[in-house]
């Protein structure tokens, strides 16, 4: 998968020209969406057959301060997905230094348009089989990168 690219713009900083912290969870959506798309169905699609994925929970562990005009690249993954509920995992780099300004996670579920919670493998196969589709390659993304380094250790 392809990271998702953003340009710090002036709105997102405060006073000191730093991104306040409530951006780098915009930019968490920003990119589980383009993640989304990259696997070929977007929320736009999800919400056209009644299934809306709301935020059960969201953490964040800043480490390094992104400042107006940089530009960052948030490598996205699925770390867990059942059916029914659904992790992802990002990582805010710096595209300059290459350093990560931001860690973070998010936990969702499923429900119809009544609110209702469902299961996307029975009710609706083929965003099953998305997910599961993304959470293979974030895998296999993870095996590659741990490859990598450890060819780098020998």
């Amino acid at each position: 998968m392809d990271a998702y690219t953003h340009k710090v713009q002036y709105y997102e900083t405060d006073q000191m020209g730093i991104v306040h912290h409530s951006n780098y969870i915009r930019w968490f959506e920003e990119a589980r969406t383009d993640f989304m798309e990259q696997l070929g169905m977007g929320y736009a699609e999800m919400e056209k057959q009644g299934i809306v994925s709301p935020v059960l929970g969201v953490d964040a562990t800043y480490l390094r301060m992104a400042r107006f005009g940089d530009t960052v690249s948030i490598k996205t993954k699925i770390t867990s997905y059942n059916g029914i509920k659904l992790s992802m995992e990002y990582e805010i780099y710096n595209k300059e230094t290459g350093l990560i300004d931001c860690k973070g996670t998010t936990h969702h579920c499923f429900l119809n348009r009544v609110g209702r919670p469902i299961s996307l493998k029975k009710d609706l196969i083929e965003f099953h089989n998305m997910f599961l589709k993304g959470m293979e390659e974030s895998q296999e993304d993870e095996k590659s990168i741990e490859e990598k380094e450890e060819g780098k250790e020998d």
